[in-house]
């Protein structure tokens, strides 16, 4: 007597099915960022959304790379979904590969400043949360000590008539690299980057904080 064999043949499919959706979402997924090549450095940062990182430090004679992504929080593989409604403690950040042969840190520390907003705590231009705060992330003495140190000289300049500097200075942890449609967003969508940056009002404020220095500096 020959056994129905539907069953079975649809159970096959259903779990070749079930195994390439498992495979396809593990391959969509964070992944914490290698180590550069030698010769190489990175610098990491958080200025708010990470899409308008990108665009200042890409143009930088000296930069290698810079990928968009999650840092400082204690969730590993993060998805931007849960980063974006806060409770891992991630910053959206941008991790930056640079050969210190052509550009110092120190430049781009001042780069960063002059892309951010120092004074509003957990926040940024129009985004709202822990998230989003300003952060350096550094990855060795003498990377703390510039912060440090540029920190102190913006401080103390009284350029923002003495409000204080609230961006955290902070050991770096692990960075997972963000999803794919989020790299080069400026590029890949110019047209909604454009829009959000405007309607965020970004650079209205950056231009409000720094005057000519706003910007790619």
């Amino acid at each position: 007597m020959k056994r129905n064999r539907l069953p079975i043949i649809l159970g096959l499919v259903m779990a070749t099915a079930f195994s390439l959706f498992a495979f396809r979402a593990n391959s969509a997924a964070t992944q914490e960022t290698p180590p550069p090549a030698a010769g190489y450095e990175i610098a990491t940062f958080a200025g708010g959304c990470f899409w308008c990182m990108q665009p200042p430090y890409d143009k930088l004679e000296g930069v290698i790379s810079t990928t968009v992504g999650y840092t400082g929080g204690e969730t590993v593989n993060p998805s931007y979904r849960e980063v974006s409604a806060g409770g891992t403690g991630h910053a959206e950040a941008i991790q930056v590969v640079y050969d210190p042969k052509r550009v110092t840190y120190e430049k781009l520390l001042d780069v960063f400043w002059h892309n951010i907003d120092p004074l509003r705590v957990d926040a940024q231009f129009c985004d709202v949360g822990n998230q989003y705060r300003s952060a350096i992330f550094y990855h060795d003495e003498a990377q703390r000590e510039a912060a440090e140190a540029s920190k102190k000289a913006l401080d103390e300049s009284g350029k923002f008539n003495h409000q204080p500097i609230v961006t955290q200075i902070v050991k770096a942890g692990p960075f997972y690299a963000a999803e794919d449609y989020h790299q080069s967003y400026y590029k890949k969508n110019s047209y909604k980057y454009s829009f959000y940056r405007w309607n965020c009002g970004r650079d209205q404020r950056l231009e409000e904080l720094w005057g000519d220095e706003a910007g790619s500096h």
